[in-house]
């Protein structure tokens, strides 16, 4: 039987977003699937160069996220609530023992997950290739749909 295929786009850049596609990839890579991720648009920032570890939360329009009170809209567009929304996320995360970032990346490439940089939106938003982590292939849309024709899962993030 043919090995199972999945891609994943992954097109946000912040840190509630980012753990989505790498936890989805790296469970399937374990699951002996082939899988591709697809960085466009803000989700290069996932593998820019020492972000990994440093990308953010906004409790700004994300009436979900877990606070210790209801915050108002207002409240949350102050200066230093994304620092603390982040912190808290962070804070949450450790505590539960789950991967950081940097460490699901790292798990991705070593489990064989195959990590293409949209050339496209690099080139919109002056990103440079060395801006980019190691192990990162660049492609345009082609690169996806190439693999995404032949997968039995295609998810957008």
């Amino acid at each position: 039987m043919a090995m199972k295929k999945m891609t994943i786009i992954a097109s946000k850049g912040s840190l509630d977003m980012a753990y989505p596609p790498l936890i989805l990839a790296t469970t399937a890579a374990a699951m002996d699937m082939d899988v591709t991720i697809f960085f466009t648009f803000y989700g290069l920032d996932i593998i820019k160069k020492g972000n990994a570890d440093n990308l953010k939360v906004s409790p700004l329009g994300n009436p979900a996220m877990p606070m210790p009170v209801p915050i108002p809209t207002l409240v949350s567009s102050l200066p230093g609530m994304e620092a603390m929304a982040t912190a808290m996320m962070k804070s949450m995360f450790k505590k539960h023992g789950v991967a950081t970032i940097g460490q699901l990346l790292d798990m991705a490439k070593e489990s064989g997950v195959k990590l293409i940089a949209c050339q496209m939106t690099m080139d919109v938003m002056g990103v440079k290739q060395s801006d980019i982590i190691d192990g990162v292939e660049f492609g345009g849309a082609a690169a996806w749909m190439d693999v995404a024709a032949d997968s039995q899962i295609n998810l957008f993030i």
